[in-house]
């Protein structure tokens, strides 16, 4: 809409100036060891920045909501059929950014040109706003705070250490961790908690989330690895402080490793272990007084001369070189100064199995095991002698060169310049390990022996492992990052509503599954056809007798097997005029996991008497008809989206996805009286369990008459009612359907037995119809409505919107946040539903192939899916062209979108210009011109 587009572009201009501002020094923590710096999860692309705006921004798109429809007071008769939220305020779910959680970091401006500009590169979070938090608490409650540090007990403060590391004000993270505490979802804090967060989005606080839980997990871990050396009789007060320090997985593995059960004994330990630890300090503080030969114990191996002595010695001082914090902090500060790089090389074993595997001349060589390892090798070609700076190194060749590793193709190391070792060692012997007192030459060699050994035998592979460590972790992040902003804009894409579809699942042997849905998803009928044999005319008035039948003029086509035979086919009867008088066209849409849904238990239990062929092409038809409702039935790894799936971690990756489908099932929001129960499971708030038994109480009692029925349901205790209420709707019209097709009067107890279960007693609950049970707003936030509704300056608030807007919050005893989702749920069109914001499945008549295609030639296509290093997008000849991520450059792409956490999102359609066709190989090289709006 008009005024949805000039508020974006309203935030846009209020997001700037936050942009340029630095943060203030104070705000990293004063702590003697450089916790190491996260790269925060960019958000995703191609949605709106409501959660930009400012306060003045939000009150002036209530404004407009307001002269979209004026409110008066018999505003219940007047927001009949509202059923889904209001789109200004899904800024999680539509806009990968909020303004506030991107603005305010001072990071150092570079030139950006095509080689440099790429959309998946992480951007820096800071929340910068006024120090108060608009009336919530800024800090955790003491007994809360306490509590949280006598959990932990490390010697650092959590709220600190995760304000540092996502780069989220304190305040913002004080509020997170107690609202998870609470138990409250990220759809639920990103709707009904703004002014808490800050106007977050929902990947943003989901970053803070997986932060906090790592903290807390290492935490746990710490306690542990206390617990065990305790037991083993080698904890030391100092080994307890060192190992209590640690703020992350790496620097916790490498003080306790030389300590693990089964581990070797090192040369530290077995130096103590002769005595020698008293001869080290004194070398360190009181050097005038130590005789190396005072030490010496014939007979004793490792003090039996004064050169065993020195390295018993020198083993001691390098171990305490290399756990000691400030040490560990200037050799890192010494490298970010320095070009790190990392380096990639083919291994031998892999050369070796290549030339083993090259066909002798005259002999045919069979397909087999070598072959498919000799492919795997070539697919490393790129990375052979690779060589990048640190810094520079694209997450998506970081995954690939660790793919290659573990398949033992590629060997890879971290090259730290020998300047770093120079200036470390001349630091360590000037300054840190500079004996306090005079010492003998002799000793200050035993020095710089430690100092060399420490340097390359513990710090050195230290280094290494936490620059591996670190790149894949960003890796994962982004690669992560990239399959949430693809599932998100795949289920957000528009239904098509209102026409029957014949959903098809090509095949030749087997032939084309089809199925006819009606306009509501239900099955009309299912068939095969064989539209790729002889009797093609015969199959041909069938499929005229069923479209005709049923007029059915849309059909959606599987992308698999058999799929462009089957779209030529189509295609030639429609520009035939075939199918007269309907007006048929079609589509092609993604069939991924459509082949495992269909033999699931879930399928199962809905289709039970359907072939499970047949319940792939019902799966392809519903997918464009409700993609939402279809593609939550699948898990998300099936869904065909992101890339390097296999060399994230699994764990992680699952959690992104179930959130960010429990996000998108939120904002938009379920009918509960028509919604089925796997939708419902994805609610926040909700589980399976719930979800069964929100099903099984409809079924009892029919229909829900309003939102407040939900308490009476087994489960549903007043945590879960808060976290799922503001989601669920009660529509008029659906109630009505319901009632009249079931012939029955609700069997509704206003005050019902008390039932067994925790907490569960008998609830009373009205039975009557509430408006505000069809829009966005919280039930918590009712008796705010009703006065809104009725007070006196709700018309005069558009003639002096910022100072009547505030004061008239402050009025209502309510946030201006709260205050302006009421009115846009109030004033929200009827049947509004926030995908009507996204394009939907293009249909057409006539096909392309990849052999007509031109160099040069310019199409419009749409984004498939989107990778680490470009975007494919389906320009309807079969094959999805690539757009290199070098050809995604600033000057194409909207204004809105010229952010580098923005750009390209499947879904979007674009403008492009063919640069290459690769006829042998099935490649398209694309260049992107512009995005089409």
């Amino acid at each position: 809409t008009a005024s949805s587009d000039e508020d974006k572009t309203t935030a846009k201009k209020t997001a700037k100036p936050k942009e340029a501002k630095a943060p203030k020094e104070s705000k990293a923590p004063k702590v003697p060891k450089e916790p190491k710096p996260r790269a925060p999860r960019k958000p995703a692309a191609g949605r709106k920045t409501q959660a930009a705006k400012s306060l003045k921004d939000s009150e002036a798109s209530v404004l407009a909501g307001m002269e979209r429809k004026k409110l008066d007071n018999d505003y219940r008769a007047k927001i009949g059929g509202i059923q889904t939220d209001c789109p200004e305020e899904t800024g999680a779910e539509e806009s990968g950014t909020s303004g506030s959680s991107q603005a305010g970091l001072g990071v150092k401006k570079e030139e950006v040109d095509a080689e440099d500009f790429t959309f998946d590169e992480p951007c820096l979070k800071k929340q910068k706003t006024s120090a108060a938090c608009m009336g919530k608490p800024t800090n955790l409650p003491s007994s809360e705070a306490q509590s949280l540090r006598n959990e932990l007990n490390m010697n650092w403060d959590l709220i600190e250490v995760l304000s540092h590391l996502t780069c989220v004000e304190r305040w913002v993270c004080a509020n997170i961790i107690m609202l998870l505490r609470e138990e409250n979802t990220v759809p639920f804090m990103v709707r009904y908690r703004k002014d808490m967060i800050n106007h977050m989005d929902a990947d943003a606080v989901r970053d803070v989330q997986m932060v906090y839980e790592e903290l807390c997990s290492l935490a746990k871990r710490t306690q542990s690895v206390v617990q065990t050396l305790k037991k083993d009789g080698v904890l030391t007060a100092e080994l307890e402080q060192n190992l209590r320090s640690c703020r992350s997985a790496d620097e916790l593995d490498h003080v306790y490793s030389p300590y693990k059960k089964g581990s070797k004994l090192t040369k530290a330990r077995r130096a103590k272990a002769l005595g020698l630890e008293d001869a080290a300090s004194a070398l360190m503080n009181t050097p005038h007084t130590l005789d190396l030969r005072a030490w010496i114990k014939p007979g004793t191996e490792g003090l039996s001369s004064v050169e065993e002595v020195a390295t018993g010695v020198e083993h001691i001082l390098a171990d305490m070189m290399a756990k000691d914090p400030e040490t560990l902090t200037y050799v890192k500060t010494l490298c970010e100064k320095s070009f790190v790089s990392i380096q990639s090389s083919v291994s031998k074993s892999a050369l070796k199995e290549k030339e083993q595997a090259k066909p002798v001349q005259g002999h045919k060589t069979k397909a087999g095991p070598e072959q498919n390892k000799n492919k795997d090798i070539d697919k490393f070609q790129l990375y052979f002698d690779f060589t990048c700076n640190i810094q520079r190194i694209q997450p998506h060749q970081t995954l690939a060169i660790n793919r290659g590793e573990s398949l033992k193709i590629l060997t890879v190391k971290v090259n730290i310049p020998d300047r770093v070792k120079s200036d470390f060692t001349r630091w360590c012997i000037n300054n840190r390990w500079r004996p306090k007192t005079f010492a003998k030459e002799e000793l200050h060699a035993i020095i710089r022996n430690a100092v060399e050994d420490s340097y390359k035998r513990l710090i050195l592979p230290f280094l290494t492992r936490s620059y591996r460590t670190k790149l894949t972790s960003a890796a994962e992040k982004e690669s992560i990052a990239m399959f949430v902003r693809n599932l998100r804009q795949r289920l957000l894409v528009c239904p098509v509503r209102g026409c029957v579809i014949m959903g098809v699942d090509p095949g030749f042997r087997h032939g084309c599954k089809l199925a006819i849905l009606s306009p509501t998803s239900q099955i009309l009928h299912t068939d095969v056809v064989y539209l790729h044999n002889s009797n093609q005319q015969r199959e041909a008035e069938k499929l005229r007798h069923l479209m005709t039948k049923y007029s059915c003029n849309r059909v959606v086509i599987g992308n698999g097997t058999a799929c462009r035979e089957t779209e030529s086919f189509f295609a030639d009867l429609i520009s035939r005029r075939y199918f007269h008088p309907l007006d048929v066209s079609y589509c092609i849409t993604n069939e991924a996991g459509a082949s495992i849904y269909s033999v699931s238990p879930e399928a199962v239990q809905e289709m039970p008497d359907l072939d499970p062929n047949l319940r792939s092409a019902v799966s392809i038809g519903r997918r464009v008809q409700d993609p939402l409702a279809e593609l939550v039935k699948i898990d998300p790894k099936h869904i065909g989206i992101g890339t390097y799936q296999h060399d994230v971690s699994a764990g992680a990756l699952k959690t992104a996805l179930d959130g960010v489908v429990q996000e998108c099932v939120s904002f938009v929001g379920v009918d509960i009286n028509i919604c089925s129960e796997i939708l419902m499971r994805h609610v926040a708030g909700l589980n399976a369990g719930r979800a069964r038994s929100i099903t099984e109480w409809r079924e009892q009692h029919g229909p829900f008459i309003n939102r407040e029925q939900l308490k009476l349901v087994k489960g549903m205790g007043p945590k879960s009612y808060q976290q799922c209420a503001g989601f669920i709707r009660i529509n008029p019209q659906t109630l009505s359907s319901v009632r009249s097709s079931s012939n029955q009067a609700p069997e509704v107890p206003e005050k019902p037995a008390a039932k067994k279960g925790k907490g569960k007693t008998g609830v009373n609950v009205s039975t009557s119809f509430n408006p505000l049970d069809q829009t966005c707003i919280h039930p918590e936030s009712y008796h705010v409505a009703q006065r809104y509704s009725t007070h006196k300056h709700t018309r005069t608030l558009e003639q002096q919107p910022t100072p009547l807007a505030k004061e008239l919050a402050r009025t209502l005893d309510t946030t201006p946040e709260t205050l302006k989702l009421i009115i846009d749920g109030l004033t929200q069109p009827p049947g509004f539903d926030i995908r009507q914001n996204f394009g939907q499945a293009d249909f057409k008549r006539g096909v392309v192939s990849m052999s007509d295609l031109r160099v040069g030639a310019v199409l419009t296509g749409r984004v498939d899916n989107t990778a680490l290093f470009g975007a494919f997008v389906d320009i309807g000849v079969g094959r999805a062209g690539l757009i290199h991520k070098s050809n995604i450059t600033l000057d194409k792409l909207p204004v809105s979108q010229r952010r580098r956490s923005l750009a390209l999102g499947p879904g979007e359609r674009v403008e492009v210009r063919v640069l290459n066709v690769d006829l042998q190989r099935g490649r398209i090289g694309l260049d992107l011109i512009r995005v089409l709006q």
